[in-house]
């Protein structure tokens, strides 16, 4: 069951009850994902043991509980069901079936301001949050860069966009990441620049 999620959604951080309980799951606006299209649902897991579910017309409270293994059982409305917990990062939580291949994938709306009613919505959210992640890490990363068989660097993307201004530099030069130790993904000077 767990390779079927993590090839599913790669990169998973299993629950940790120190670093994600107060500051990520609890007391947070979660809209189920799954069957959006059809009915939108809130979870908000409060302390106490109280799952709040949301729906258009009407809100029902159950019961969740968490054992010393970070299995949870959860009480819905087709019965009791355990799951193991599952970040992809601080807004997305996934939670694995351990009965099933089956899982649930949430989006933390806490701190957005536009509404998720819809799987439009739903991507619209998921670009905007990974692009603005991107640009972040972009920005404070560095990278070398290859031209002429030789290689310069680590620069940041604002001294490389500087280089390429001054037309000390071209654009379509080749770079990697420090972290990286081959050209193998054509990244180039201009695809940095224009994510900034």
């Amino acid at each position: 069951m767990k390779e079927y999620l993590h090839n599913t959604i790669p990169n998973l951080k299993p629950f940790d009850h120190e670093l994600h309980y107060e500051a990520l799951f609890i007391n947070k606006a979660w809209v189920l994902v799954n069957g959006i299209s059809e009915k939108k649902s809130t979870y908000i897991f409060k302390t106490d043991n109280i799952l709040e579910i949301s729906r258009k017309d009407y809100t029902i409270e159950t019961s969740w509980t968490i054992n010393i293994q970070n299995i949870f059982s959860i009480e819905t409305e087709d019965g009791l069901i355990t799951v193991k917990v599952y970040f992809k990062d601080d807004d997305v939580l996934v939670l694995n079936h351990q009965n099933k291949q089956e899982f649930a994938l949430f989006i933390n709306t806490t701190n957005y301001t536009e509404d998720l009613n819809s799987v439009e919505d739903v991507q619209n959210f998921l670009k905007e949050k990974y692009k603005q992640k991107l640009t972040s890490l972009i920005y404070d990363h560095e990278f070398y860069y290859i031209e002429n068989s030789k290689e310069f660097g680590p620069f940041t993307v604002e001294e490389l966009s500087e280089k390429v201004s001054n037309d000390k530099i071209s654009a379509y030069c080749f770079v990697r990441d420090v972290n990286e130790y081959d050209y193998s993904n054509r990244l180039r000077i201009y695809d940095l620049i224009k994510e900034l």
